[in-house]
């Protein structure tokens, strides 16, 4: 039988982050998403964090330690896109992307390992992305950013993986969530067509693929990077 734990999913209010809050609630862990705004499923402890803000973070996380116990397993999920082409990419819009979406993860990482070696357990899933290995065109700030977290998760697993502590990426493809719906008919129709499986997913698939990375038989998986894209990045 699965032992509970705490899970905390940073941006869990929308999209994925907020499917993946529901697959742990449901499968009986306790929950506690942070966000800026808005609130994460019912049942779930919501804490306002913003992954730029130091002092927010050690406020939220407290939160959470304090109401459900030592955060056990955490899935870095907040991020934000400023897609643009290259040449007309600012430096901020650049920057801006980096610090959310790897500084962002370092941030809660380096906050809550601490009590995970403590625990002598813990589960680090990093959401990741198909491009961040395949590459996209008018993504340099974003495919960066979630190409790097493959080396955070890589160079985790070689510091503490001996401490039952596990480090891996989830890379999604393309997701039905509101960003994908804002797409036109006919450029929705060409990613499908870019897709072996044919469709994009549900954040529900992406959802219980990354609650197994948590559970106890996913024990022996460390450094990797788990693929939820219908075949489109085909490992890279």
């Amino acid at each position: 039988m699965e032992i509970v734990r705490t899970v905390l999913v940073t941006g869990g209010n929308r999209g994925i982050g907020f499917a993946i809050a529901e697959e742990f609630l449901a499968s009986g862990y306790r929950v506690a998403v942070t966000a800026r705004s808005g609130e994460g499923p019912t049942g779930t402890l919501t804490v306002r964090a913003d992954v730029t803000d130091s002092s927010s973070l050690d406020l939220a996380i407290a939160e959470v330690e304090e109401k459900l116990g030592p955060i056990e397993v955490l899935v870095a999920n907040a991020g934000i896109t400023k897609d643009t082409l290259l040449l007309r990419m600012t430096d901020q819009e650049f920057e801006d992307v980096v610090n959310t979406n790897l500084n962002g993860v370092f941030r809660v990482i380096k906050r809550v390992t601490r009590g995970m070696l403590k625990q002598k357990f813990g589960r680090i899933i990093l959401i990741g992305s198909v491009v961040g290995l395949l590459g996209s065109a008018g993504q340099v700030n974003y495919s960066a950013t979630k190409s790097a977290l493959v080396g955070m998760a890589r160079s985790i697993t070689r510091e503490i993986g001996g401490k039952n502590i596990t480090a891996n990426v989830v890379a999604p493809g393309f997701i039905d969530t509101d960003m994908t719906a804002e797409l036109t008919t006919e450029l929705a129709d060409s990613y499908r067509a870019r897709i072996p499986a044919g469709r994009f997913a549900s954040p529900q698939e992406v959802a219980k693929v990354v609650r197994f990375m948590a559970s106890e038989e996913a024990g022996y998986i460390s450094g990797a990077v788990i693929p939820v894209d219908g075949g489109l990045g085909m490992g890279h």
